[in-house]
């Protein structure tokens, strides 16, 4: 089971750099219009990060590690955010406050898995 766990923690690392690395490296780009149409790389990788985590909660559930249950709905939560603003972003492009949101928000996941203990 500690296999499993960390092949999901990896694939969960690899679901945040796809997200952050295309977020950064679509606000190189800047478009001409000002507004942002949020790459397939984004959606794909914070798909990639919701899955797995999910995954990670019910590995970490039938094992014997307590969970801690509000920092994983603080996650989700974050998570879900970004996910709505990219689905948005792909209907109709963002303004730029928007699409950084999603930048933002995806840092603000990271330091909630890190300084959250």
């Amino acid at each position: 089971m500690e296999f499993v766990r960390q092949l999901l923690l990896f694939l969960h690392f690899i679901g945040l750099a796809v997200l952050i690395g295309a977020f950064v490296a679509q606000v190189a780009t800047r478009p001409e219009n000002g507004r942002y149409l949020p790459g397939t790389g984004m959606l794909h990788g914070a798909l990639t990060q919701l899955v797995t985590g999910l995954a990670l909660v019910g590995v970490l559930e039938s094992g014997d590690d307590p969970v801690n249950h509000p920092k994983v709905g603080v996650k989700l939560l974050v998570v879900l955010a970004v996910l709505v603003l990219l689905v948005m972003g792909r209907r109709k492009p963002l303004a730029k406050g928007a699409f950084m949101a999603i930048g933002l928000l995806a840092l603000v996941n990271v330091g909630v898995a890190v300084f959250w203990t």
